[in-house]
């Protein structure tokens, strides 16, 4: 069955860029693109207001982006011998319609900012919808990464979510050709101030760090067999979790990570070091776990 990649597109520089990186991402597939353009009635048409539209002027609105998408598709194939691609016009808000299109796509791309986000927003809801509700992995393009990036970061907290976004990092590094740094964020553990009003000693922390390591190594020795092209390489860091990560991913091709961590309230959609890492990232996150 052919891969299929749906990006959003609004006309935006950022969904621009989304564009541009899912064409990539789809052509390393060998799949399919599908530039989805969702738009609603004007005001104008609410049976409140003074003008209605005409179903034929709904029409006629939809047909012309339709045709407005399928020119961008043409010129996209035309600019990536290879790739496959058409263009989609649907009625309705773009968040819903980019989920609803995520039943049946195996990625979901979308810019970080659309035409109606405040440009206060570093990522507008649509972005934050999208990644919270996705049916299949989704990537919101924070930034498109330099040509010369070609490595992949993924959080690893020993979460069944993060082991997920592990799997999608080997599997996205193994079809570039790119290496995966695996990073594991710790801080130091809750002590008894009775006991230990210093806290815990040099050599505790030094065997705590060397656990953590060997825990992560242990965690990933499944995906280490399965995909043995892909240079993967632990780091163990003592620090926040989304702070370490931001470090880790400078130059980056990509960040990989779990809707929620280990540590995250089981209710929330997108916990906090996702939500932080979106926010903040100025190249494309890939969010693992959305949805039901």
């Amino acid at each position: 069955m052919t891969s299929r990649v749906v990006v959003g597109y609004d006309g935006s520089d950022a969904s621009r860029d989304a564009v541009q990186w899912a064409a990539g991402e789809a052509l390393a597939r060998d799949g399919e693109l599908i530039i989805l353009a969702a738009m609603t009635v004007p005001m104008s048409a609410s049976p409140m207001s003074f003008g209605v539209l005409s179903p034929n002027a709904i029409d006629d609105m939809i047909a012309r982006v339709g045709n407005h998408v399928e020119d961008e598709a043409e010129a996209l194939m035309s600019a990536h011998p290879g790739l496959i691609a058409r263009g989609k016009a649907v009625m309705g808000g773009a968040a819903g319609a980019l989920v609803d299109a995520s039943e049946d796509a195996d990625l979901l791309v979308v810019g970080s900012r659309g035409m109606g986000g405040f440009k206060g927003l570093l990522v507008g809801s649509v972005g934050v919808q999208v990644a919270e509700h996705a049916r299949c992995p989704a990537v919101v393009v924070r930034g498109l990464p330099t040509a010369e990036a070609s490595r992949v970061i993924v959080g690893i907290d020993g979460s069944e979510l993060s082991l997920a976004a592990a799997k999608f990092a080997m599997e996205t590094a193994s079809r570039r050709g790119w290496s995966v740094l695996a990073v594991h964020a710790w801080d130091v553990p809750a002590y008894d101030a009775l006991a230990s009003p210093v806290g815990p000693s040099e050599l505790e922390l030094d065997n705590l760090l060397e656990s953590e390591r060997i825990a992560t190594s242990e965690s990933l020795a499944g995906l280490r067999e399965r995909f043995p092209d892909v240079d993967l390489t632990v780091e163990v860091s003592k620090g926040p979790s989304a702070r370490v990560l931001l470090e880790a991913a400078e130059g980056a091709a990509l960040i990989v990570l779990g809707t929620r961590g280990r540590g995250e309230f089981s209710g929330a959609l997108l916990g906090s070091v996702s939500q932080a890492v979106l926010h903040r990232a100025e190249l494309p996150v890939a969010v693992i776990g959305g949805g039901p």
